[in-house]
Protein backbone atom coordinates (compact mmCIF):
# COMPACT_ATOMS: atom_id res chain seq x y z
CA UNK A 1 0.00 0.00 0.00
CA UNK A 2 1.26 3.48 -0.94
CA UNK A 3 3.00 5.28 1.98
CA UNK A 4 2.45 2.37 4.35
CA UNK A 5 6.19 2.03 4.83
CA UNK A 6 8.36 5.04 5.62
CA UNK A 7 11.16 5.73 3.16
CA UNK A 8 14.65 6.74 4.34
CA UNK A 9 15.89 8.08 1.01
CA UNK A 10 17.91 11.27 1.47
CA UNK A 11 16.56 14.51 0.08
CA UNK A 12 18.53 16.61 -2.41
CA UNK A 13 18.78 19.58 -0.06
CA UNK A 14 19.95 17.41 2.84
CA UNK A 15 23.40 17.77 1.30
CA UNK A 16 25.50 20.94 1.26
CA UNK A 17 24.39 23.18 -1.61
CA UNK A 18 25.69 26.52 -2.96
CA UNK A 19 24.41 29.66 -1.25
CA UNK A 20 22.36 30.87 -4.22
CA UNK A 21 20.71 27.47 -4.60
CA UNK A 22 19.82 27.49 -0.90
CA UNK A 23 18.36 30.99 -1.21
CA UNK A 24 16.03 29.76 -3.93
CA UNK A 25 15.14 26.72 -1.83
CA UNK A 26 14.19 28.75 1.24
CA UNK A 27 12.28 31.23 -0.88
CA UNK A 28 10.19 28.33 -2.19
CA UNK A 29 9.87 26.81 1.28
CA UNK A 30 8.56 30.08 2.69
CA UNK A 31 5.84 30.21 0.03
CA UNK A 32 4.74 26.65 0.77
CA UNK A 33 4.88 27.10 4.53
CA UNK A 34 2.83 30.28 4.29
CA UNK A 35 0.19 28.41 2.28
CA UNK A 36 0.06 25.56 4.82
CA UNK A 37 0.24 27.95 7.84
CA UNK A 38 3.43 26.35 9.15
CA UNK A 39 3.61 28.38 12.36
CA UNK A 40 0.03 27.66 13.45
CA UNK A 41 0.75 24.57 15.65
CA UNK A 42 3.24 26.61 17.70
CA UNK A 43 0.96 29.65 17.94
CA UNK A 44 -1.88 27.47 19.17
CA UNK A 45 -0.13 24.87 21.30
CA UNK A 46 2.58 26.82 23.16
CA UNK A 47 -0.02 29.00 24.93
CA UNK A 48 -2.11 25.89 25.55
CA UNK A 49 0.84 24.06 27.09
CA UNK A 50 2.06 26.93 29.26
CA UNK A 51 -0.93 29.21 29.74
CA UNK A 52 -1.11 32.79 28.41
CA UNK A 53 0.55 34.38 31.45
CA UNK A 54 3.67 32.22 31.05
CA UNK A 55 3.89 33.25 27.37
CA UNK A 56 4.54 36.92 28.02
CA UNK A 57 8.29 36.41 27.82
CA UNK A 58 9.85 33.28 26.36
CA UNK A 59 13.24 32.13 25.09
CA UNK A 60 12.79 29.62 22.28
CA UNK A 61 15.26 27.33 20.53
CA UNK A 62 14.29 26.36 16.97
CA UNK A 63 15.99 23.15 15.85
CA UNK A 64 16.71 22.65 12.16
CA UNK A 65 15.79 26.29 11.69
CA UNK A 66 17.41 26.82 8.29
CA UNK A 67 17.21 30.53 7.48
CA UNK A 68 15.20 31.26 10.63
CA UNK A 69 11.89 32.13 8.96
CA UNK A 70 9.79 30.31 11.56
CA UNK A 71 11.48 32.12 14.43
CA UNK A 72 10.89 35.47 12.76
CA UNK A 73 7.22 34.61 12.20
CA UNK A 74 6.68 33.55 15.81
CA UNK A 75 8.48 36.62 17.18
CA UNK A 76 6.24 38.94 15.13
CA UNK A 77 3.11 36.99 16.06
CA UNK A 78 3.95 37.18 19.78
CA UNK A 79 4.74 40.91 19.56
CA UNK A 80 1.24 41.62 18.23
CA UNK A 81 -0.08 40.12 21.47
CA UNK A 82 2.22 42.15 23.66
CA UNK A 83 4.51 39.20 24.29
CA UNK A 84 8.28 39.15 23.95
CA UNK A 85 9.58 35.97 22.36
CA UNK A 86 13.25 35.64 21.45
CA UNK A 87 14.26 32.77 19.17
CA UNK A 88 17.67 31.17 18.71
CA UNK A 89 18.00 29.32 15.41
CA UNK A 90 20.08 26.13 15.33
CA UNK A 91 20.97 24.27 12.14
CA UNK A 92 23.77 21.95 11.05
CA UNK A 93 24.27 24.02 7.88
CA UNK A 94 26.04 27.35 8.53
CA UNK A 95 25.28 28.53 4.98
CA UNK A 96 21.55 28.22 5.62
CA UNK A 97 21.90 30.05 8.94
CA UNK A 98 23.79 32.82 7.15
CA UNK A 99 20.72 33.59 5.07
CA UNK A 100 18.82 34.79 8.14
CA UNK A 101 19.36 37.06 11.12
CA UNK A 102 19.03 37.06 14.87
CA UNK A 103 20.67 34.60 17.23
CA UNK A 104 22.12 31.71 15.20
CA UNK A 105 24.09 28.63 16.25
CA UNK A 106 25.54 25.96 13.97
CA UNK A 107 25.14 22.59 15.64
CA UNK A 108 23.49 19.19 15.80
CA UNK A 109 19.96 18.51 17.03
CA UNK A 110 21.19 15.30 18.64
CA UNK A 111 24.08 16.91 20.54
CA UNK A 112 22.94 20.37 21.55
CA UNK A 113 25.73 22.77 22.58
CA UNK A 114 23.77 24.26 25.50
CA UNK A 115 23.50 23.78 29.25
CA UNK A 116 20.42 22.22 30.85
CA UNK A 117 17.34 24.49 30.93
CA UNK A 118 18.96 27.15 28.74
CA UNK A 119 15.68 27.86 26.89
CA UNK A 120 12.08 28.02 28.00
CA UNK A 121 10.73 26.12 25.00
CA UNK A 122 12.44 23.97 22.37
CA UNK A 123 10.64 23.69 19.04
CA UNK A 124 11.26 21.99 15.70
CA UNK A 125 9.24 22.04 12.50
CA UNK A 126 9.51 19.29 9.90
CA UNK A 127 13.10 18.45 10.75
CA UNK A 128 12.82 15.20 12.71
CA UNK A 129 12.19 13.13 9.57
CA UNK A 130 15.63 14.19 8.33
CA UNK A 131 17.33 12.25 11.14
CA UNK A 132 18.17 8.57 11.24
CA UNK A 133 15.67 6.69 13.39
CA UNK A 134 18.41 5.52 15.72
CA UNK A 135 19.25 9.16 16.55
CA UNK A 136 15.73 10.42 17.15
CA UNK A 137 15.40 9.25 20.80
CA UNK A 138 18.52 11.25 21.62
CA UNK A 139 17.10 14.21 19.67
CA UNK A 140 14.03 14.10 21.91
CA UNK A 141 16.11 13.68 25.06
CA UNK A 142 18.44 16.56 24.16
CA UNK A 143 15.48 18.82 23.38
CA UNK A 144 14.01 17.99 26.78
CA UNK A 145 17.33 18.57 28.54
CA UNK A 146 17.84 22.15 27.34
CA UNK A 147 14.17 23.17 27.78
CA UNK A 148 13.06 24.51 31.15
CA UNK A 149 9.31 24.59 30.39
CA UNK A 150 8.24 22.65 27.30
CA UNK A 151 9.12 20.87 24.07
CA UNK A 152 6.98 21.05 20.92
CA UNK A 153 8.10 19.19 17.81
CA UNK A 154 5.96 19.20 14.67
CA UNK A 155 6.47 16.94 11.67
CA UNK A 156 4.56 15.62 8.69
CA UNK A 157 1.92 12.93 8.95
CA UNK A 158 2.58 10.36 6.22
CA UNK A 159 -0.69 9.96 4.33
CA UNK A 160 -2.01 9.98 0.77
CA UNK A 161 -4.23 13.05 1.14
CA UNK A 162 -1.33 15.24 2.27
CA UNK A 163 0.85 13.85 -0.52
CA UNK A 164 -1.80 14.57 -3.18
CA UNK A 165 -2.53 18.06 -1.81
CA UNK A 166 1.15 18.93 -1.79
CA UNK A 167 1.65 17.46 -5.28
CA UNK A 168 -1.04 19.73 -6.74
CA UNK A 169 -0.06 22.82 -4.74
CA UNK A 170 3.62 22.67 -5.68
CA UNK A 171 2.88 22.39 -9.36
CA UNK A 172 0.37 25.21 -9.30
CA UNK A 173 2.92 27.40 -7.50
CA UNK A 174 5.56 26.57 -10.14
CA UNK A 175 8.44 25.37 -7.97
CA UNK A 176 11.63 23.77 -9.30
CA UNK A 177 11.80 20.05 -9.95
CA UNK A 178 14.36 19.49 -7.18
CA UNK A 179 12.22 21.33 -4.64
CA UNK A 180 9.07 19.44 -5.62
CA UNK A 181 10.82 16.08 -5.41
CA UNK A 182 12.22 16.92 -1.97
CA UNK A 183 8.86 18.15 -0.66
CA UNK A 184 7.07 15.00 -1.74
CA UNK A 185 9.89 12.88 -0.38
CA UNK A 186 9.42 14.67 2.96
CA UNK A 187 5.89 13.27 3.14
CA UNK A 188 7.23 9.80 2.32
CA UNK A 189 9.75 10.23 5.15
CA UNK A 190 7.06 11.52 7.51
CA UNK A 191 5.52 9.71 10.44
CA UNK A 192 2.59 7.76 11.74
CA UNK A 193 1.60 8.31 15.36
CA UNK A 194 2.58 4.81 16.47
CA UNK A 195 6.07 5.21 15.01
CA UNK A 196 6.81 8.38 16.95
CA UNK A 197 5.28 6.99 20.12
CA UNK A 198 7.76 4.13 19.97
CA UNK A 199 10.64 6.57 19.51
CA UNK A 200 9.51 8.76 22.42
CA UNK A 201 9.46 5.67 24.64
CA UNK A 202 13.06 4.98 23.66
CA UNK A 203 14.00 8.54 24.64
CA UNK A 204 13.08 7.78 28.25
CA UNK A 205 11.06 11.02 28.54
CA UNK A 206 7.68 9.88 29.81
CA UNK A 207 6.21 13.40 29.68
CA UNK A 208 6.48 13.57 25.89
CA UNK A 209 3.21 12.65 24.19
CA UNK A 210 2.40 12.19 20.50
CA UNK A 211 -0.73 13.59 18.87
CA UNK A 212 -2.16 13.65 15.36
CA UNK A 213 -2.81 17.30 14.46
CA UNK A 214 -5.58 17.98 11.95
CA UNK A 215 -4.53 15.00 9.85
CA UNK A 216 -1.48 16.65 8.28
CA UNK A 217 0.98 16.84 11.17
CA UNK A 218 2.15 14.77 14.10
CA UNK A 219 3.13 16.63 17.26
CA UNK A 220 5.55 15.45 19.94
CA UNK A 221 5.08 17.66 22.97
CA UNK A 222 5.36 17.84 26.71
CA UNK A 223 5.51 20.30 29.57
CA UNK A 224 7.96 20.23 32.44
CA UNK A 225 6.31 20.53 35.81
CA UNK A 226 8.02 23.01 38.11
Amino acid sequence: MFLRERTTQAEYFDGLRPREELKDFYRSLERVNRFFINGEPFQRMIPRLLGPDACRQLRLLDLGAGDGTLGKELTMWARKRGWEWTVTSLDFNPTALGLGGGERVAGSAVDLPFLDDTFDVVIASQMTHHLQCTKIPRHFAESWRVASKAVLISDLHRNALLYATLFVTLRLQGHSRDFIEDALLSVQRGWRVAELRELTKKSGIAQLKVHLYFGARVLVMGRKLS
